[in-house]
């Protein structure tokens, strides 16, 4: 008995410790603390690992502390991170806003950022070490920003010996296969990692129908669409990194990566119009497929990072270049066809889009004095992008269309940020400088030429008070840019018989203001945090879309006003020893104005995330959630999606040593098999609704088997700081 009082006092007096020396603005000191029961055999230890962790800029979810990462993708761990809400066609949403960049390892990437769902659900969450929502990024990136950045950490600064990986394989009753492997290694100085992927999308879990009720106000005709389609697709990604210690001073990475896919999409549409009488005016049927849909997407990286001796100080070189090639052809025939308002038989579009980036930037951070530190860097970005149009017509004797546009923006910006960090209190303040050329030109002269010269002063502060261990309050103060992309920009026209769809050359790019304060509550069993903001602008880049002779006319436009409240919210809470559960939540009241139409559009909504996972007997780990909507959400200032709900149940069970080999077993909705998303148009030229059906995706049994081999002591370096890129909308994989 002498002997365990006395480990008793050596493990209290350890963990006092620990919380003393803890950094003032980490949350996570009140859960680190070391749990112990004795009896007459000894002592037993258990530790606590917190998820959730706060630091004055960012909120981190620590995925390897989480059971279940073992064997979920990374796009499964997102629904459980503060302040990022998933939809049901899993469009990911941060701080309810699709206006995001995602980063890999504190750096932009333009893979995930530019086809995030896709990738995301490919990826493994074993891969990755912690997922960071970052809301108040500093002047460093502020001005090139959005409403956030979503910061997905791989990888860890250690020193490395050996070999590690994993290989990871999922199979699912809606036939769609996945597989992924992660490798790293050490030779020398150099330490390199790989990452492969591959997600095969099946024609039954791509099946789906939609209907579709127009109404054209002018005439009072009413339009049917009803259509069924298959989407398949095969989807690969590859991410290769490398660093190179050329001392204790001096550190060289690079990295090289992409994703390709290509889609098969074929599908039938029957198309008819009615009069106010409800007497048929016109029908016909449409047979179209994309016998060629291919898309192409790379980045690579060069960072070279010197430090001083001074602790703190060091100067950063970075280049990236960004590439993306889009190429497609749709091919539609018309059959059946009563009174359509057209005489040719069918149509071939021919697209080609092209973007190409370089990027350069210097950053210089110095500690000026105790507890004070500058950070000061400039950026030049040299942004192409090309692409060309043609239209052809069967049976008729349309001219063909060919069209042509280039778009160029040069960037260029310096900027200053200040951080101080003292006791129970942190702060930030930068002052970003953006000076834009932008240069539009058509090479077949149809259309003049453009340029814009754009000047922007873009400042930020946020400051931080740790009340205790456990809780802390931060207001921020950021301003983020949005500029056009090529395909918002591109003036070519893509005529159907139903739509006409075109860009606007003469968008400029929009500035937004937010405001936020956050609470955050981290305890042993529980955590909370309250998150409520305002954000605002008044030239927001946004759907235009009209009628002209029963057709509709989309393109883009500068003119929304938009102010929205939001109130984010998590909970995680530990009732019982193996009992967990996690609550996300996201309320929105949002207020739009179309300042040219003076259309307004005042809705709200609640995006929800619920999860409670209970351990077993025999080490399973059994899990139910469910996700959705309440309220309507606003698609466009004309249009808003209905409430939606789904749920899954799974269980989880891990074998071998060291737990490497895990296996999951998942039902998804396994008392519903169709899932309906709705939507409703009620303002504007055109009025309607939308019932889109997944016909065999809702309900599904998967089975998913990861295992882990070798021994991790390090992984690929990285420089401290990089290139972020993410001021633009509207890129080229925008659909039409």
């Amino acid at each position: 008995m002498k002997k365990v009082t006395t480990i008793v006092f050596v493990l209290s007096l350890s963990a006092t410790v620990v919380r003393a020396q803890a950094p003032a603005d980490s949350t996570t000191t009140a859960n680190d603390s070391i749990l112990w029961s004795s009896d007459m055999k000894g002592v037993t230890i258990k530790a606590q690992r917190q998820l959730i962790k706060q630091e004055i800029d960012r909120v981190g979810y620590d995925v390897q502390a989480d059971e279940e990462s073992k064997t979920l993708t990374v796009m499964d761990m997102l629904r459980k991170v503060p302040m990022v809400t998933i939809d049901g066609e899993d469009n990911i949403l941060i701080r309810g806003n699709s206006n995001y960049k995602i980063y890999k390892n504190g750096h932009l990437d333009p893979n995930l950022t530019r086809n995030a769902k896709e990738v995301l659900k490919a990826m493994p969450a074993s891969a990755v070490k912690r997922i960071e929502v970052i809301t108040e990024p500093g002047a460093r990136e502020d001005a090139e920003g959005v409403n956030a950045i979503l910061n997905i950490v791989m990888m860890d600064n250690r020193r490395m010996e050996g070999v590690t990986g994993s290989v990871n394989g999922s199979y699912s009753t809606l036939n769609n296969p996945a597989i992924g492997g992660y490798l790293t290694t050490q030779l020398g100085k150099a330490i390199m990692s790989v990452d492969y992927g591959y997600n095969n999308m099946s024609k039954r879990e791509t099946e789906n129908s939609n209907l579709i009720e127009r109404t054209f106000v002018e005439s009072g005709n009413t339009q049917h669409i009803n259509s069924n389609g298959k989407n398949p697709r095969n989807l690969h990604y590859i991410d290769f990194n490398a660093s190179y210690d050329i001392d204790t001073l001096n550190l060289l990475s690079a990295s090289f990566g992409g994703y390709f896919y290509k889609v098969n999409v074929q599908g039938t549409t029957t198309t008819s119009m009615f009069d106010a009488t409800n007497a048929l005016l016109y029908q016909y049927d449409d047979r179209y497929w994309l016998p060629d849909y291919n898309h192409h997407s790379w980045n690579g990286r060069l960072d070279y990072e010197h430090k001083t001796h001074r602790k703190g100080e060091q100067f950063t070189l970075s280049y990236m270049l960004a590439l993306t090639r889009q190429h497609s052809e749709q091919e539609d025939t018309y059959a059946n066809m009563v009174n359509a308002p057209f005489d040719y038989t069918g149509m071939l579009i021919h697209s080609r889009e092209h973007f190409t980036e370089h990027t350069f930037q210097a950053d210089y951070v110095r500690p000026l004095w105790e507890d004070h530190k500058l950070e000061v860097g400039m950026k030049y970005i040299d942004r192409r992008n090309k692409s060309e149009n043609s239209q052809d017509y069967y049976g008729a004797s349309l001219p063909a269309i060919n069209t042509a546009f280039n778009h160029s923006t040069q960037i260029a910006a310096t900027y200053a940020d200040y951080m101080y960090t003292k006791g129970k209190w942190s702060a930030r303040a930068g002052l970003r400088y953006e000076y834009s050329y932008l240069k539009g030109c058509y090479p077949d002269n149809t259309i003049a030429d453009f340029h814009k010269h754009l000047h922007d002063y873009v400042p930020q502060a946020s400051m931080k008070y740790q009340i205790d261990d456990r809780q802390s309050l931060k207001f921020g103060y950021t301003t983020s840019i949005t500029r056009p992309g090529i395909t918002y920009l591109n003036p070519s026209v893509v005529s159907t018989p139903t739509r006409v769809d075109f860009g606007n050359a003469h968008l400029v790019s929009t500035r937004q203001q937010t405001l936020a304060l956050t609470y955050m509550y981290v305890g042993q069993r529980l955590t909370l945090q309250f998150v409520p903001h305002y954000s605002y602008y008044h030239n927001g880049i946004a759907s235009l879309i009209y009628s002209q002779g029963d057709r509709v006319y989309s393109t883009w436009s500068n003119n929304l006003r938009q102010h929205r409240w939001q109130l984010e919210g998590y909970v995680q809470w530990k009732p019982f020893d193996g009992t967990t559960v996690v609550a996300n939540i996201n309320l929105v009241d949002n207020h739009a104005k179309d300042s040219a139409s003076g259309i307004k559009q005042h809705l709200t909504s609640m995006f929800y995330y619920a999860n409670i996972a209970q351990k077993l007997p025999w080490k399973l780990l059994f899990t139910a959630y469910a996700y959705g909507q309440f309220g309507h959400s606003p698609m466009n200032i004309y249009s808003y999606s209905s409430p939606y709900h789904r749920y899954a149940f799974t269980l989880q069970r891990s074998f071998l040593k060291e737990d490497r080999l895990t296996v999951r077993l998942t039902a998804n909705t396994p008392f519903q098999k169709k899932v309906h998303d709705k939507s409703r148009t009620t303002q504007g030229d055109i009025l309607g609704w939308s019932d889109a059906k997944s016909v065999a995706n809702a309900r599904y049994f998967k089975v998913a088997v990861s295992y882990r081999f070798g021994k991790l002591k390090a992984s690929v370096k990285k420089t401290e700081t990089s290139i972020e890129n993410d001021d633009i909308v509207g890129g080229i994989t925008r659909g039409r």
